[in-house]
């Protein structure tokens, strides 16, 4: 909130700053700007995902029980921009597009670990293509 001397408190910037990238990481048209992946961080990436993705999203990415699948069109990086993968590791994420319940932060894996991922996922999405959702 502003304070007596007219400007914003600490907790009041951090709380704009998180809101600010909760709404860009669900947000059509969103653009990442990274180089693209080579062969050994799709490997490194595809590791990560079957050690810490795989239990709720599936080994093929196309969900389980616990979690949705991430060949959805949901995840399409116009919907959820790179950036969406990293919040919901660190942050973990509140449902809002199934009844799957929230999911809880990650733990171990740093933004380094979470690009691997997301960039193995965004090669398996861009060879296997999208789903319809609902499914």
């Amino acid at each position: 909130m502003i304070g007596s001397e007219g400007r914003l408190s600490r907790a009041s910037l951090a709380a704009f700053a998180a809101a600010f990238l909760a709404l860009g990481a669900c947000a059509e048209g969103a653009e990442t700007a990274e180089a693209p992946p080579n062969e050994e961080m799709l490997a490194v990436g595809q590791e990560l995902y079957e050690a810490s993705c795989a239990e709720c999203h599936g080994v093929d990415l196309r969900g389980t029980d616990k979690g949705p699948s991430h060949l959805s069109e949901v995840y399409e990086p116009n919907h959820h921009a790179d950036a969406a993968f990293l919040l919901a590791v660190q942050r973990g994420s509140r449902a809002h597009h199934w009844n799957f319940g929230d999911m809880a932060p990650v733990e171990g894996l740093d933004v380094d670990d979470v690009a691997a991922i997301t960039a193995y996922v965004r090669s398996v999405q861009e060879e296997e293509g999208f789903e319809p959702y609902p499914p």
